[in-house]
């Protein structure tokens, strides 16, 4: 077994993009968060994508997609993306939870590989995540409610006698290095309790052989998306037209 397969995440310290594509997604995702921004900036964009074809640059380049193949096959499809940030000294705790647990049904089976490039050094001082190396092997844990919801997150989290935190490790990542998660492996993060931001770019991808089903959360029957970025479809999905945004990065109308 390899050791993603394994352990359910892998760390890839290295540049995962060359200077300038890293600098133009830096920018893009500052652009973003700073048009999304009101009294308080976002601590979460959801499916940038969907409304700024720019992101497609990233979601269907062979840098992310050669590291994907070889986890998941040859046949990949986007499930969704996010960006991130916990500002310095701010920023709730996320509580332990399976992105599986939340999903449910809407993948058969549950095959999504999570691809997070650090914009910003992620450590354990700024609430780099925290993963539970071999969980993803369980099926889904139990849940309950958190102590106090005003802190944290989510006002739900794995009960804490499925957790062992002494195992735990901290993603430590640098800018322009990379972790990848599995669905199911268990994980958190702390607030920032540094001087540092904390901000990533994710990217959830899986298998074309896993089957969507969008109406198995409310979430996913409100204009939600899902796209082939290489190979062919497995399981008889519906897929949204990413031609335009391949169009328009092959013209490198956004380099």
């Amino acid at each position: 077994m390899t050791k993603y397969g394994d352990d359910g995440y892998l760390i890839l310290d290295r540049p995962i993009l060359p200077d300038d594509s890293f600098e133009r997604l830096q920018a893009l995702c500052d652009e973003s968060l700073a048009a999304a921004s009101g009294e308080v900036s976002p601590a979460l964009l959801d499916c940038p994508h969907c409304k700024d074809p720019r992101y497609f640059e990233w979601l269907l380049s062979d840098a992310f997609l050669d590291i994907m193949e070889p986890l998941i096959g040859p046949d990949i499809a986007i499930f969704a993306c996010h960006i991130l940030q916990k500002p310095p000294g701010a920023g709730k705790r996320v509580p332990w939870h399976e992105d599986s647990g939340y999903w449910q049904t809407a993948l058969q089976p549950m095959e999504v590989a999570s691809l997070t490039i650090a914009l910003e050094p992620c450590t354990s001082e700024n609430g780099c995540m925290r993963v539970i190396p071999g969980s993803h092997r369980h099926g889904y844990s139990d849940y309950e409610a958190v102590d106090s919801p005003e802190d944290n997150v989510f006002d739900f989290e794995i009960k804490p006698d499925q957790v062992d935190e002494s195992k735990a490790v901290d993603q430590v990542l640098m800018p322009n290095q990379a972790a990848i998660h599995n669905a199911r492996i268990i994980h958190s993060s702390e607030p920032n309790t540094g001087n540092v931001r904390r901000r990533v770019f994710t990217v959830r991808y899986f298998p074309a052989t896993s089957r969507f089903n969008p109406d198995a959360h409310e979430h996913f029957k409100k204009g939600f998306y899902i796209y082939l970025a290489r190979g062919e479809d497995r399981a008889d999905n519906t897929y949204s037209d990413p031609t335009v945004a391949q169009a328009l990065v092959s013209a490198k109308v956004y380099t």
